[in-house]
C-alpha cells in the first residue's frame, strides 16, 4: 500500500501534469465545457442561480458544494459582494465564501462580471483542483488534507486562521504532535500555541510549506495506521468544516433553498 507521504509526493512531484489529468476526466472535462460556453451568457445573479449545473459547478470550484442547497444565503453573499467591509461575505470568518464572489463579482461588475478570466479560466482551473483533491482523499485522507493545506497555506497569517478552518487546524495539530483533544481547550490558548510554534511568514515560502506538509505526511500515517478514525469528516458539512458559529446562524436567520 502507498503510504500518505509516497502518494503526495506523487502528485505534487508533477502538479501541472496531474491536473491536466483531472482535466481530461470525461465527467470534468464535459462539466468544465459546460460552464465555460454559458457562464459569459450569465448577466445577473437571478441568471446564474436559474442554471443549476453552473452554479453547483461554482460552488464546488470554491469547496462550497455543501452549501448549495442554501440559495438565500448565497445570494446574499453574492449581492454584497466584498468591497464594503460589512459586506457578508467580510464578516464571514471562511474566506471561501470571498473567493466566490471574487471569482463572480456581480455586485462590483454587474452584468460583466463573467466576461473577466478568472470568472472563467479561473474558476475552472479551481474545479479541476477541487476534483484533484478530492479524488486524493477518496485513496488517502492524508494526502488530500496536505493538497488542500498547500493551496491553502499562503492564507494563514494568525492562530485564529488556523482554528476557523478544521482541516488546516488537522494538518498543523498533526504536525505539531498535538491530541486531538487540544481542539477542545480554549480558543485563546490554541491561538497563542500555534503562533508561539509557527512562523507564519514559512508559509509563503512554498519550500518551506514541502518541509512541513513531509513532517505532517509522515506523521499522519503513523497517526492513522490503525485507529478507526474517520479523518475525511473534516470535509464534510457534518463536521463543521467551513460552517462556523457565525454562518450557521446567519443561515438560521434565512430562508433556505429560496432562488
Amino acid at each position: 500500500m502507498t503510504t500518505t507521504y509516497t502518494s503526495y509526493k506523487l502528485i505534487t512531484a508533477d502538479l501541472t501534469k496531474s491536473l491536466a489529468r483531472v482535466a481530461e476526466q470525461p465527467d470534468v472535462a464535459r462539466e468544465t465545457a459546460y460552464y465555460l460556453s454559458k457562464i459569459g451568457d450569465v448577466k445577473t445573479i437571478d441568471d446564474f442561480f436559474a442554471d443549476t449545473r453552473l452554479y453547483n459547478y461554482a460552488m464546488k470550484a470554491h469547496g462550497l458544494e455543501d452549501m448549495a442547497y442554501a440559495k438565500a444565503f448565497m445570494r446574499k453573499v453574492l449581492t454584497e459582494g466584498v468591497d464594503n467591509e460589512d459586506a457578508f461575505a467580510n464578516k464571514l470568518t471562511d474566506n471561501r465564501y470571498k473567493q466566490l464572489v471574487e471569482s463572480l463579482n456581480f455586485a462590483a461588475h454587474g452584468a460583466a462580471a463573467t466576461s473577466f478570466d478568472r470568472a472563467q479560466k479561473g474558476v475552472a482551473e479551481k474545479y479541476t483542483r477541487q476534483t484533484l483533491e478530492q479524488d486524493a482523499g477518496e485513496e488517502n485522507a492524508g494526502v488530500r488534507l496536505a493538497l488542500y493545506f498547500s493551496r491553502m497555506a499562503p492564507t494563514i497569517n494568525s492562530g485564529y486562521a488556523i482554528i476557523a478552518d478544521e482541516a488546516i487546524a488537522q494538518v498543523v495539530r498533526t504536525a505539531l504532535q498535538l491530541p486531538d483533544e487540544f481542539a477542545a481547550t480554549n480558543v485563546d490558548r490554541q491561538a497563542e500555541t500555534y503562533e508561539q510554534a509557527l512562523d507564519f511568514k514559512d508559509f509563503q515560502d512554498p519550500t518551506k510549506v514541502a518541509e512541513f506538509l513531509d513532517r505532517f505526511t509522515a506523521l499522519w500515517e503513523t497517526k492513522n495506521s490503525t485507529d478507526g478514525y474517520d479523518p475525511l469528516a473534516v470535509f464534510g458539512s457534518s463536521s463543521g468544516y467551513g460552517i462556523s458559529s457565525d454562518l450557521l446562524l446567519s443561515i438560521n436567520s434565512l430562508k433556505l433553498g429560496g432562488n
